[in-house]
C-alpha cells in the first residue's frame, strides 16, 4: 500500500464525503466557471490538506468530526486552489501537476477571476455558518502567504537573505498554510481550545520541514536523478545556497553572488554553483535542519493518547521528509 493510502486509511469516510461537499461549495450558476471548477476537481493532487484537517480533528476529540470539520476543509481547499491558480499567474507557468494550468488555457484573465470566485466562495462558506474563528485562522494565512512571497521577491533582487529571513519566509509562504490546516482541525471540534495553538505549531513545524526537502529537490534526489537547479535560475536563495554563502571565503562569495545574479540562465554554470554547494555541506546542514523542525513537530504529538490518527499523522510527518518528489 502506498504511503499516501496509508495515511488516508482512518479518515478514508470523511476524505469521501468531503470530496463531495467541496464539489458542491464550488458549484455556481456560471456555466465557463463550472467547466473551469470540475477541471480543477479532477486534477486534485494528494489532498495533503484536508487530510491534516481530519486526522487533526479526530485525534484531538476521539474520533468525532462535525460539520465544522468539512466546511474548514472545504475552505482550506478552496482557497489553496485560489492561490495556486494566482501563483500559476504571477509565475507566468503552463503547467500544474503535469497538466495545463488554467491561464494556459483560458488566458489571465479569466485564471485571475476564477482565483477571486474561489477565494470568495471559501470567506462565505465560513460567514454564512458563522464560523468566524475559522475564517480568522484562514484569513490570518492568507496575508502571510502574500507577505512571504513579497518578502521572497524583495530579497531575490538584493540576495542579501540571511538564514533568520529565509526561515521567515518559508514559514509565511508554505508553513502558514499547513499550520492553518491544524489548527482548524482542532477548531471545528474543540473551539477555544489549547489543542488549538499546539496543532497551529505543529502545523508549522511540519510545514518548515517540508519546504526545505522541497529546496533539496532542486539539488537533486534519487527519483529526479540529475539537480535541476530552477530556484538558481530563479535567483531564489534556498537553505543550502544561504549556509554556503555564510560559510565559505569571501573570493569563493563573491563567485557564488555573481553567478546566482549574473549567469543564473548558464547550465554549466549553475551546475558549478550547485557542486560547490554539494562539497561544502549546504545539503547536510539542511538535511540537519529539516530533520530538526520534523522532530520538534512529533513532539508535539505525544501528549496525546494513541490513536490510529495520531499514527498517521506520525507518519505524515515522515513521509514529508522521506518524499522521494
Amino acid at each position: 500500500m502506498k504511503i499516501t493510502e496509508q495515511i488516508k486509511q482512518p479518515i478514508a469516510f470523511e476524505m469521501d464525503l468531503f470530496e463531495q461537499k467541496f464539489r458542491l461549495a464550488m458549484s455556481s450558476k456560471v456555466a465557463l466557471l463550472n467547466r473551469i471548477t470540475y477541471y480543477i476537481v479532477n486534477r486534485k493532487g494528494k489532498q495533503m490538506r484536508p487530510m491534516f484537517v481530519f486526522l487533526v480533528a479526530k485525534m484531538v476529540s476521539n474520533g468525532e468530526v462535525s460539520e465544522r470539520t468539512y466546511r474548514g476543509a472545504s475552505v482550506i481547499e478552496l482557497i489553496h486552489t485560489a492561490t495556486l491558480v494566482h501563483d500559476d499567474v504571477v509565475d507566468d507557468s503552463n503547467k500544474r501537476r503535469g497538466f495545463f494550468s488554467i491561464n494556459a488555457l483560458w488566458k489571465n484573465k479569466i485564471a485571475v477571476l476564477i482565483g477571486d470566485f474561489l477565494l470568495s466562495k471559501g470567506l462565505l462558506l465560513s460567514i454564512d455558518n458563522n464560523d468566524f474563528d475559522l475564517l480568522k485562522i484562514i484569513s490570518i494565512a492568507v496575508r502571510e502567504m502574500s507577505e512571504g512571497e513579497l518578502l521572497q521577491i524583495e530579497k531575490a533582487r538584493k540576495l542579501d537573505i540571511t538564514e533568520a529571513v529565509y526561515y521567515d519566509i518559508i514559514r509565511q509562504k508554505t508553513a502558514t498554510l499547513i499550520a492553518a490546516c491544524c489548527s482548524l482541525g482542532a477548531a471545528s471540534v474543540k473551539p477555544n481550545s489549547v489543542e488549538v495553538e499546539s496543532m497551529r505549531k505543529f502545523g508549522e513545524l511540519i510545514g518548515m520541514a517540508f519546504q526545505i526537502k522541497d529546496d533539496l529537490f532542486d539539488y537533486g534526489t534519487q527519483s529526479i536523478g540529475k539537480p535541476t537547479g530552477i530556484d538558481i535560475k530563479e535567483q531564489k536563495m534556498t537553505l543550502p545556497l544561504i549556509y554556503v554563502l555564510n560559510n565559505c571565503s569571501t573570493k569563493d562569495k563573491k563567485w557564488l553572488i555573481n553567478s546566482v545574479k549574473n549567469h543564473n540562465t548558464d547550465k554549466k554554470r549553475v551546475n558549478q554553483v550547485i557542486q560547490f554547494v554539494k562539497d561544502n555541506g549546504g545539503l547536510d546542514y539542511a538535511v540537519s535542519k529539516m530533520k530538526t523542525f520534523q522532530q520538534e513537530a512529533l513532539l508535539l504529538l505525544n501528549s496525546f493518547p494513541k490513536s490510529e490518527y495520531k499514527d498517521s499523522l506520525e507518519l505524515m510527518v515522515n513521509y514529508v521528509i522521506e518524499r522521494k518528489k
